[in-house]
């Protein structure tokens, strides 16, 4: 197949936000998310968004923290590509992007848009949790200038058309070049998780810029089918969702990735490989950036 029927599946592995009370196989440990790496790799993963955590689960936006996870897959996993978040609330924007800055990423995430950031849960009549999300233009700016520093691609996480508008004025100001983009549906403060939206957004992506969609909860699985149809690409993860399309919780991310590998073949697409993928996400142009004084 050519590259351009390949679809490359990201796994988010842990998260920041769910506990082991809620899915008791969310990994804590570097150790564990180098396992979860390695069963995600074999099911078809070629990238690996993480947000880190002590050993105890408690997130963590420390450099060290970052550096022991990140070591621990790139031992088990040579070939994985690394995606980091700078995701956070109440930081200092220069504490959301030390590890970035520290570590050289492939790809780092950051997020296009100041929102309110909510789950609901409808049987408790309550939400789950809700908080502001502060991303100013200011802040998404210096984010992506460090990352184009250091020649780490910057993934734009969008969950709503604004967030995908405001692409384009940093593309005409030469701020965002190399870079590629996450259409998420399912939180609220942002699109929901309806099909009719995925189509409309997805139409907004810069042409020159490859995207994927993120499903929160159950509505993962036709959103992922829907997606690989149009031309876009996958993620899944404990961060996202803990359910399989049966209904049943899932014992790691590799069965969440095996169920993202298992309905982009029935829809005719293939896996990209570390290598495609890399090509595919023309993450050798992002490392020349930095090379050539971007």
């Amino acid at each position: 197949m050519d590259l351009k029927d390949k679809v490359i599946i990201t796994c988010a592995l842990s998260g920041a936000v769910a506990n082991r009370t809620q899915c008791p196989y969310i990994p804590y440990t570097p150790e564990e998310y180098a396992l979860e790496a390695k069963r995600a790799f074999e099911a078809g993963c070629t990238v690996v968004h993480i947000h880190a955590r002590r050993p105890d689960g408690t997130p963590s936006y420390l450099v060290e923290d970052f550096k022991n996870i990140v070591d621990a897959i790139k031992a088990e996993v040579p070939e994985m590509i690394i995606n980091l978040s700078t995701g956070a609330v109440g930081l200092p924007r220069e504490q959301r992007i030390a590890h970035v800055i520290e570590l050289k990423p492939d790809i780092a995430a950051l997020n296009m848009g100041t929102m309110n950031y909510a789950k609901y849960s409808p049987k408790r009549k309550n939400w789950v949790f809700a908080f502001e999300f502060i991303n100013s233009i200011w802040d998404i700016e210096y984010f992506i200038e460090n990352m184009v520093k250091v020649g780490t691609k910057p993934e734009c996480e969008c969950f709503d058309l604004g967030h995908i508008e405001t692409i384009y004025p940093l593309m005409d100001k030469g701020v965002l070049r190399v870079f590629q983009v996450s259409i998420i549906l399912g939180v609220v403060g942002g699109a929901s998780a309806d099909p009719r939206n995925l189509v409309y957004l997805s139409t907004r992506v810069p042409k020159e810029a490859e995207w994927q969609v993120i499903g929160i909860s159950k509505e993962q699985w036709p959103l992922i089918m829907q997606s690989v149809i149009i031309g876009g690409h996958a993620r899944v993860g404990f961060e996202d969702n803990f359910y399989l399309p049966n209904g049943e919780m899932a014992k790691s991310n590799g069965e969440l990735v095996e169920s993202a590998a298992r309905i982009i073949k029935e829809v005719g697409r293939d896996i990209a490989s570390p290598d495609e993928a890399r090509k595919i996400l023309k993450l050798d142009e992002a490392r020349d950036l930095a090379h050539n004084g971007n």
